[in-house]
């Protein structure tokens, strides 16, 4: 019996020490790097909806439809309406919020998108598909220039850059509300 507690006693121990350790991660454990500046620099590369963060470069919607058709048009069809992919393009001038009221409306970049400047964030992040962030700044002003005028928000001709881009006025802006919510100082309970 005496054996038994002892076992039993030293199990404990043994259980309590190894919670500790896991509890207690070692500081660092001694793989990788740190990352360089350079490295940094090359994924620090979101825009915001003001434009900040937005570099240098232009584009024309006729330059984005050749682009489009030969780097997006496979996955989003001929014109941004078919798929198979999500639909890029479907507003109809005057069309609201249509999927408040219907949820099998596709949410496109004409009836859903918020800011242009975040369009021009996303392509240049996740397109294509088969190899994100290999289009350069003018393939992606092009691009955006060219799904913003399939969905009727700019002009055939205009030229999208750093500086024309945040004056978009995308339609369903005035549908999303910023949170105003203070930050609570303490943590939030788990």
């Amino acid at each position: 019996m005496t054996r038994v507690i002892r076992r039993g006693v030293l199990a404990a121990l043994l259980l309590t020490a190894a919670g500790q350790a896991l509890a207690q991660p070692p500081a660092r454990y001694g793989i990788g790097r740190a990352a360089t500046p350079a490295e940094i620099a090359a994924l620090d590369i979101d825009v915001r909806p003001d434009g900040t963060g937005l570099p240098a470069g232009s584009g024309t919607s006729a330059a984005g439809a050749t682009i489009y058709a030969s780097k997006c048009a496979q996955c989003h069809g001929p014109t941004g309406k078919e798929g198979p992919n999500d639909v890029l393009v479907g507003r109809v001038p005057g069309d609201g919020f249509p999927f408040a009221a219907d949820p099998k409306v596709p949410h496109t970049i004409g009836n859903y998108w918020p800011y242009a400047t975040t369009v021009f964030d996303y392509i240049r992040r996740a397109m294509p598909t088969t190899a994100p962030g290999s289009l350069t700044n003018d393939e992606v002003y092009a691009l955006t220039a060219f799904l913003l005028n399939a969905n009727g928000i700019i002009e055939a001709g205009a030229v999208m850059d750093k500086a024309s881009l945040p004056k978009v006025a995308m339609p369903a802006k005035k549908y999303f509300v910023p949170d105003t919510r203070k930050q609570s100082a303490a943590k939030p309970k788990p």
